[in-house]
């Protein structure tokens, strides 16, 4: 059922904005600051971690990748709505923090590339073996 995991969402979203309200105000700036980001990068932390505990059923685990799969158009969504003419007006620092932002997330897949491994091949599926 889709309605598992929907807890372990609301609790990442929630926990998200008062973290993003928290950082807004650290920097003197009267909003949140990237609550959304914080509440999925939540979400997906606590997941690998009930995981590899196995604190976390099947039916739950295909509940939350639903509702990731479902969040991240939100975030997109939410990212098109920002006026990116006003941000590039303001100044250097804008365009300076998305280069910056780009360059980081490449380099982090890079990474994970290399060091990673792929568990997440269909253990009913034949696996096809270079020789």
């Amino acid at each position: 059922m889709i309605i598992y995991g929907t807890a372990l969402l609301a609790f990442c979203h929630l926990a998200g904005l008062f973290l993003g309200d928290l950082l807004g105000a650290a920097i003197g700036v009267k909003t949140n600051v990237g609550g959304v980001g914080i509440a999925m990068l939540l979400l997906i932390c606590l997941r690998l971690w009930l995981h590899r505990r196995g604190w976390l059923p099947k039916e739950t685990e295909a509940g939350v990748g639903f509702w990731g799969a479902m969040y991240i158009p939100v975030v997109v969504a939410m990212a098109a709505n920002q006026n990116v003419v006003a941000a590039l007006k303001g100044g250097p620092v804008a365009l300076l923090a998305a280069v910056g932002a780009v360059a980081i997330c490449a380099c982090c897949i890079a990474v994970l590339v290399r060091t990673g491994r792929d568990d997440t091949a269909f253990m009913g599926v034949p696996q096809f073996e270079e020789q």
